[in-house]
């Protein structure tokens, strides 16, 4: 894989994994538009990783407080401190853990498509404007209830697809719950770190089954550009998330998704990967 093209990549990665825009979505794009060969599984790795290595350092007090209180709520048998959140972030992994389980191989065949990823780009940026305007945004990340954490674990579920935003329809739904939006993102942040590990782990797994040649030094910039960027974008998305609101998310998805339209009807030929 080219450098350059592997630190645009790692770049755009960073970018979007947080944002509400699909970062699933740009990956496959850009590569598309670009005439570029897919960038495989060993980049994938990569660029999960720093994701990882960022949003864990972003949130390093918390994330430790959840793992201390969670261990001291197993020995007690009983909530202690920030162990309802952690419970919390937990349980609402598992309808996306099951749902990557069960229809991954379904969803790599046949959903990663300019066409799937235009519509949902479109859709679910709708719904993510709809949320943000009639949210009652008085809730804070710990006042979720069970039912609360399911109904958002369904609906980052529902990212696997392409184009969904895994952070976009996870913060959609905590507005819907009345969250306020720092607290839908924070949510959002925080349920990221065992899907990304998840993620990376199976993306792991089938890379060491493969007879793929990885180039370490490529990679080692992706870790490190993907994290970087990753870090920043969530510092200064939740500095700025309470004043600008989600309107200008919501005007980038409805424009890629018109230009994505225009392509695909119009102009096919982006969509074809050079020999």
């Amino acid at each position: 894989m080219d450098t350059l093209h592997a630190v645009y990549l790692a770049i755009l990665q960073g970018l979007t994994e947080f944002l509400p825009i699909s970062s699933s979505g740009h990956l496959i794009l850009l590569p598309s538009l670009a005439g570029w060969h897919d960038q495989g599984l060993a980049f994938d790795v990569a660029v999960h990783v720093g994701t990882l290595v960022a949003v864990v350092s972003y949130f390093r007090a918390e994330v430790r407080s959840m793992l201390s209180d969670w261990v001291l709520s197993l020995r007690q048998r009983q909530l202690v401190g920030e162990s309802r959140l952690a419970w919390a972030v937990m349980w609402g992994t598992v309808p996306a853990g099951l749902t990557g389980l069960l229809l991954n191989n379904l969803i790599e065949s046949n959903l990663r498509t300019p066409e799937v990823i235009a519509i949902t780009t479109i859709l679910f940026g709708a719904l993510l404007w709809w949320s943000d305007v009639s949210g009652k945004r008085q809730r804070d990340e710990h006042s979720l209830n069970w039912l609360d954490v399911l109904f958002i674990g369904c609906a980052q579920a529902i990212a696997l697809i392409p184009g969904t935003s895994r952070s976009g329809i996870t913060m959609t739904a905590g507005l819907m719950l009345g969250l306020t939006r720092e607290a839908a993102a924070r949510f959002s942040f925080l349920l990221s770190i065992p899907i990304i590990i998840l993620a990376g782990s199976y993306q792991s797994y089938k890379l060491a089954r493969s007879e793929a040649v990885i180039e370490w030094g490529v990679l080692a910039a992706s870790i490190v550009v993907s994290a970087a960027t990753a870090y920043l974008c969530i510092h200064f998305f939740l500095k700025l998330l309470e004043k600008i609101g989600m309107l200008p998310f919501v005007i980038y998805r409805f424009a890629l998704g018109a230009v994505l339209f225009y392509l695909i009807f119009m102009r096919p030929e982006f969509f074809t990967p050079s020999a």
